[in-house]
């Protein structure tokens, strides 16, 4: 927490060359120069003010980051601000985020039950990055279509990867097998769209590439950001449960290699409301689960019968 808070009090004084001399490549490359960092704190000061008053401060451990949060209020801004800066695994900056708290998407779909049988989208043992209802659960949950989407990756020993995390061949789940949710047909197909190296991003392709499934009673399944030409499906195709469809890869606008999944109401990606997706018959952090949500932090497998 002291990290945390210490680059806080340097960023509000105005104290930048150590938040810039301690920031990864890729937070520098976002920001282009310290000159990048310093017109960011002058658009905080002019447009919330000054810090009045520390609500709360938490930090969270997720495998290869450790993040501080900062819940406080602001002289020019009725709304709790929240603060998040994020630290590698040798407490380099990884990331830096200073905006109002966000509230979850208004959702028609609170209540939905899942109408199609989902079961996990690949095998063996995955990490819940992203994954709830709430914003701190799951920072999908505020954009209208992706209000229950789930971030999923593979984690060994507290880490993502192995190596310095710089490849993407350094992933346990670059190149894992991604599977049908549920029987369906697929209604859209992208393939051709490159690899990003980890930490650059392709925001003018979000999903990157990207499986849509019609399963019918309107959900459609996304499964995005696999690897270029990996995808073994066509559109049109009839397709059935557990069936592969292509592989985890790190393309779209994505920072790691990892899975998107979510369902939605409408079968283009960004249209449409997102829909709660339940899945059956899975394991949790080693308890068996009939029917449920995975929410941020759980390890998940499907359950084979023989634990």
């Amino acid at each position: 927490m002291l990290l945390g808070q210490t680059y806080t009090e340097n960023f509000y004084r105005g104290d930048l060359a150590p938040i810039w001399e301690n920031m990864t490549r890729q937070m520098r490359a976002a920001l282009g120069t310290e000159d990048g960092l310093r017109h960011f704190r002058g658009q905080v000061s002019s447009d919330v003010g000054t810090e009045t008053d520390v609500l709360s401060e938490i930090v969270e451990n997720l495998p290869d980051y450790r993040t501080y949060k900062r819940r406080a209020s602001f002289s020019k801004f009725s709304r709790p601000i929240v603060v998040s800066w994020s630290f590698d695994a040798n407490n380099r900056i990884a990331g830096f985020f200073i905006r109002p708290e966000q509230d979850p998407a208004r959702s028609p779909y609170l209540d939905y039950d899942t109408k199609a049988h989902l079961r996990l989208p690949f095998e063996g043992e995955w990490f819940v990055f992203w994954g709830g209802r709430t914003v701190d659960q799951n920072y999908h949950a505020a954009v209208r279509n992706q209000r229950f989407a789930y971030d999923l990756l593979v984690v060994k020993n507290g880490s993502s990867h192995h190596g310095d995390g710089t490849k993407n061949d350094q992933y346990f789940c670059w190149g894992q097998p991604i599977l049908a949710p549920a029987s369906g047909r697929v209604v859209k197909v992208v393939s051709g769209l490159i690899d990003n190296p980890p930490g650059v991003m392709d925001k003018k392709n979000p999903p990157g590439n990207h499986v849509m499934l019609d399963l019918g009673n309107q959900e459609y399944a996304l499964l995005a950001h696999m690897q270029k030409g990996s995808i073994s499906v066509t559109r049109g195709e009839e397709i059935r449960s557990g069936q592969q469809v292509g592989r985890c890869g790190n393309s779209g606008n994505t920072t790691e290699p990892h899975l998107h999944f979510h369902l939605q109401d409408h079968k283009t990606f960004g249209k449409g409301d997102g829909k709660p997706a339940f899945f059956n018959n899975y394991r949790s952090n080693g308890r068996l689960v009939d029917r449920g949500e995975p929410v941020k932090g759980e390890t998940i497998s499907p359950d084979t019968g023989d634990q």
